[in-house]
């Protein structure tokens, strides 16, 4: 893992931290947003004359002056902290990626499409102002969201909203994370991102393979099933069912567990009188059934 820290020179200097070092990282900050055009690359950070007249240079500053002020030496951020020139390199990166945002002292929302008119935290318009900013409609947001213990939000001019909590029914409001559990889908059309951003979520690693689109969001549940063998995951529902007479086993898309969120394993539940078998295969799943019920 490389993080970026502030020596005092015109552009944040790259530190490494492998092996031992990756399971014993310093305090850091983690950025959270919306890739917008000129985003500074890692190769960018090397060439200092370049790097600060492109239009991503200034987050990478901010961020790391706004994490310096909270007393961080560290930060870490997608666009220079990984060699996406590198492919087997970006596909390692993404298994660990809830592990990084959990890890973070604090991750900052930057939200460069709140104006400056809407982003004080008692200014009347501002859920109103949150719903319509892209980063609600990442994928990635899900897990960003929910890994970090500390999430806070600037606004454009890196103006401080408030935190997770303080904005939990707004930002329940827009997601339909339940407040309590804040106090926390978005739309993505590829599934195999979206696919790979629940993979932290679930505690499950899966193969990275590009272009796959949805077959990656049945990888995932078959994975999902062969660790946990939780059959709630069968639960979902057809938001198209007079169209065809048959569907497959899992489903195709996340917005199929829209309504499943009520679902719960019975109480009573015992290894006497329930088992639980999951065969998966390339083709096949098998799986004898358990019990649900709705939560009252």
């Amino acid at each position: 893992m490389r993080l970026l820290t502030d020596t005092g020179s015109t552009v944040p200097q790259l530190q490494e931290f492998i092996g031992e070092d990756n399971l014993n990282l310093p305090p850091f900050a983690i950025l959270s947003h919306t890739w917008e055009d000129d985003e500074v690359s890692l190769q960018d950070l090397s060439d200092p004359s370049k790097c600060i007249n492109q239009r991503g240079f200034l987050k990478i500053k901010s961020t790391c002056n706004l994490a310096a002020q909270n007393g961080f030496k560290y930060t870490w951020i997608d666009t220079c902290c990984i060699d996406k020139q590198a492919s087997a390199e970006l596909s390692e990166a993404i298994n660990p990626m809830f592990y990084w945002y959990e890890k973070a002292a604090v991750c900052y929302v930057y939200l460069s499409d709140l104006t400056a008119e809407d982003d004080a935290a008692d200014t009347p318009n501002l859920e109103s102002a949150l719903k319509e900013c892209r980063w609600f409609g990442r994928g990635w947001t899900l897990q960003e969201l929910i890994a970090p213990a500390n999430v806070r939000f600037y606004g454009r001019n890196w103006t401080y909203i408030g935190d997770k909590s303080t904005l939990s029914e707004t930002i329940s409001s827009i997601t339909n994370i339940p407040a309590d559990l804040l106090r926390r889908e978005r739309q993505l059309s590829d599934f195999s991102i979206l696919a790979y951003c629940l993979l932290g979520i679930f505690d499950v690693n899966l193969p990275l393979i590009y272009g796959e689109r949805e077959k990656a969001f049945s990888r995932l549940q078959q994975q999902v099933l062969q660790a946990t063998g939780d059959l709630s995951i069968l639960a979902w529902a057809d938001q198209h069912p007079a169209t065809r007479e048959y569907s497959a086993l899992l489903a195709e898309s996340p917005s199929q567990f829209a309504w499943c969120s009520g679902i719960q394993t019975r109480p009573q539940m015992n290894s006497e009188e329930y088992t639980t078998t999951i065969v998966v295969t390339r083709d096949l799943l098998v799986a004898n059934m358990m019990r649900f019920t709705w939560a009252e």
